[in-house]
């Protein structure tokens, strides 16, 4: 791909829904292991209601989060919402406990998980339903037949997927258009997933990196740390100025539970990295984790 030393600040999710591409990612505003309240609920509502302060229109969360708390958490802190705030959530996945994650994918259980983010986010509507995970226990085409119906009914606007091959996302296109792609992508973490980010880029889809700095052990740290002094910026901020270099669909979503830690974040879409420095970034080792 070509080297971009400027980027677009927004991007348009299926041609309505135009959010800036530094967004915000609502699961760890969740107690330890993405379970339960947070340990401190007050921070956890300030980081929510400084997001919107800030700019940021595109949070990402989901019924698993929590489970419902980081729902339950988001209209607490922002309802009635911003006009212009798009709230994407997900579902496919249960929780039996910290850090554990099953997979479901039956249309009956999506049913229940749909029906209860529109509870707790107060929405009659979800702008972008994502489906968590593929559930190799489910016929791929029984889950597609319940994201499209529930797209006919009115009850989702947009649909998207996560972790998902070419050919998943091709299979999904003949029930309904896929609007984005949600896969684990970082700056040291990529050779799986670049065929996907360029066919999304293509196909001018969402392309939405979890876990975008590697959980904070991100390769060639000491490289990434080295650029970083060039532009008074941290490891992980140049990690994710990468990826909005990167290509022009990706959208941010890194995660926190600190008020200052978001506004570090934030401050990434400021950062345009030179030519020579997105060329160095772009020769980091790739993880194999």
């Amino acid at each position: 791909m070509a080297v971009n030393t400027s980027f677009n600040k927004t991007f348009t999710i299926g041609n309505d829904l135009t959010v800036n591409r530094m967004g915000f990612g609502a699961m760890r505003i969740t107690g330890e292991g993405i379970w339960g309240p947070p340990k401190d609920k007050g921070e956890a509502i300030r980081v929510l209601q400084r997001t919107v302060e800030l700019g940021i229109n595109f949070i990402d969360t989901a019924d698993s989060y929590g489970p419902n708390v980081s729902e339950e958490l988001i209209a607490e802190a922002l309802y009635p919402y911003p006009k212009d705030l798009v709230i994407a959530t997900k579902g496919g996945l249960t929780r039996t406990g910290p850090n554990v994650w099953p997979i479901n994918a039956d249309p009956d259980y999506l049913q229940r998980a749909l029906e209860g983010s529109l509870e707790r986010l107060k929405q009659d509507r979800i702008d972008l339903y994502q489906l968590h995970r593929v559930d190799p226990q489910v016929p791929y085409e029984k889950t597609l037949e319940f994201l499209q119906r529930v797209q006919e009914e009115g009850l989702v606007k947009h649909i998207g997927l996560s972790e998902v091959t070419i050919d998943q996302i091709k299979k999904a296109q003949e029930y309904f258009k896929v609007v984005s792609v949600q896969n684990k992508y970082s700056v040291d973490f990529r050779t799986k997933w670049e065929e996907e980010l360029q066919y999304c880029e293509a196909q001018d889809m969402a392309f939405i990196p979890w876990n975008p700095i590697n959980a904070g052990n991100v390769g060639a740290i000491d490289k990434l740390t080295k650029i970083g002094k060039k532009y008074d910026a941290s490891a992980h901020q140049i990690a994710l100025s990468w990826l909005l270099h990167h290509s022009p669909n990706i959208l941010l979503i890194p995660g926190t539970s600190k008020v200052k830690h978001l506004e570090e974040n934030y401050k990434t879409a400021s950062i345009t990295l030179s030519e020579e420095d997105l060329q160095e970034l772009n020769n980091i080792r790739q993880s194999e984790k």
